[in-house]
This record gives structure tokens, C-alpha cells and sequence, in this order.
């Protein structure tokens, strides 16, 4: 911990210096962060190492097993987090970030979950379509592959459950957001994006597209028959 306290010094004496033209810029003018991340509060993990972001350009939301709940109207911290950044802050890209060895989504692979931390039992029922469809699709897998299907599976789940809040679907249906699914591969230093055109995880590489889970295109909000009613 005083390792850590001395960095705070490090802060003020030679990180802010440095950067001090930035910062007051963002005092000045505010924030206007590129996009929201919705990621694993795990230590290894650092959403704005991985994208390299500057202070500002990056919204981040952080809980164990990048967890998007339902819309409900309850309130919560990751659905006031969502709404601030779509509505406030006018956001229109929403990464739901995942990575090997997941302390949260091996309790959620496992025959039995966590005794003595019901808050961690009640969160994690967040994910349960995962664990449901790898354990339906795939139950021949052995523990390391399957939590890491698991993982994989939980992203896609997070990103439907995210679709359910109503600032980020009328941003879908205007065509005015993306939303995005990571997995960080820890040990091989890679970062996998969901095509939701093919359902397969792919490699991010700077000489091919973007794998994009939900592309910004805008839809109709009634069908083609009711409208050529209205025209008539």
C-alpha cells in the first residue's frame, strides 16, 4: 500500500506536469469520452491501458464480470452509468469487455456457487443465460474450456440485456450507436471482438475491419405495412 501511496506523488509531482495543459483543458471544456466500457473490476484488467486512452476520451464502468443487468426500473449504478453516458454525454459506442481467467465467471461455471457471499450469488445470476447455453451446447468441455466459453457467452448475453435500456436502444434504432463485444485473451495479450454477423469472436488487427456486435444502422420503428397505410 505505501508503494502505491507514493504514486500519488509521482501524480501530482510529475504526471500532472506534463499533462497539465490537457487536464485544464478538460476542467474548461468537460469530457467528452469516445465510449463507454463495461468491464471487469479483476486487477489485471486496465480498460484504458488496453485502449490507450487519455484522460477523457474513455467512460468506464467496472464490476465483477462486466455484469449489465436488465432495464429495470430499480435503481442501479452500471443502468444510471449507461443512461448518463448515452443522454449526458452523447456516447455512441458501448464496449462489453470480458477476459480469461474470470474469477466471476469461474464461480458462475462452477456445480456450486459461492457460500457466504449471497451479494456475489444474487450479481451473478446476471449471467446465467451463459452458463445455460454452454452448459446445453457444449457439456462436454472441461473446466478451463469452459469457463472460458462461459466468458465468451456472457458477453453476447450482457450486450442483449444491454439492449434493453431504453437510451441505448432509441440510439440503435436512430443508427447512432455500435456496441461492441471484447474478450482480453491475459496471457497472449490479445483482444478477440464479436462479429454479430457470424457470432464468432475474431482477433482485432489493424489490417482488417472492426468486428462490430450491434453496427450503428438506423431501422424503422413500424412496419412497411403500416406505413403504406398511412401514406393512403
Amino acid at each position: 500500500m505505501n508503494e502505491l501511496i507514493g504514486r500519488v506523488f509521482s501524480f501530482e509531482k510529475t504526471t500532472f506536469p506534463d499533462s497539465r495543459e490537457l487536464f485544464g483543458k478538460l476542467v474548461s471544456e468537460g469530457q467528452s469520452p469516445k465510449a463507454l466500457m463495461i468491464s471487469c473490476a479483476d486487477s489485471r484488467i486496465v480498460p484504458e491501458q488496453i485502449m490507450q486512452a487519455k484522460p477523457g476520451e474513455l467512460f468506464v464502468c467496472r464490476n465483477a464480470g462486466n455484469m449489465v443487468p436488465p432495464f429495470a426500473t430499480m435503481n442501479g449504478g452500471v443502468t444510471s452509468t449507461v443512461e448518463y453516458a448515452v443522454m449526458a454525454l452523447g456516447v455512441r459506442d458501448i464496449i462489453v469487455c470480458g477476459h480469461s481467467d474470470c474469477g466471476a465467471m469461474k464461480a458462475l461455471s462452477a456445480p456450486e456457487l459461492p457460500e457466504g457471499m449471497p451479494n456475489v450469488v444474487a450479481w451473478l445470476r446476471h449471467g446465467t443465460a451463459a452458463e445455460c447455453v454452454v452448459s446445453s451446447c457444449s457439456p462436454e468441455l472441461g473446466t478451463d474450456e469452459r469457463v472460458r466459453a462461459v466468458s465468451l457467452q456472457n458477453v453476447i448475453v450482457q450486450i442483449d440485456h444491454l439492449r434493453t435500456h431504453p437510451s441505448v436502444a432509441t440510439a440503435i434504432a436512430r443508427g447512432e450507436m455500435s456496441l461492441h463485444g471484447w474478450f482480453v485473451d491475459i496471457s497472449a495479450g490479445m483482444v478477440l471482438g464479436l462479429d454479430g454477423e457470424t457470432g464468432e469472436f475474431m482477433p482485432l488487427r489493424e489490417d482488417k475491419p472492426l468486428p462490430v456486435a450491434v453496427p450503428a444502422r438506423a431501422r424503422a420503428v413500424i412496419d412497411a405495412w403500416s406505413a403504406a397505410e398511412a401514406a393512403e
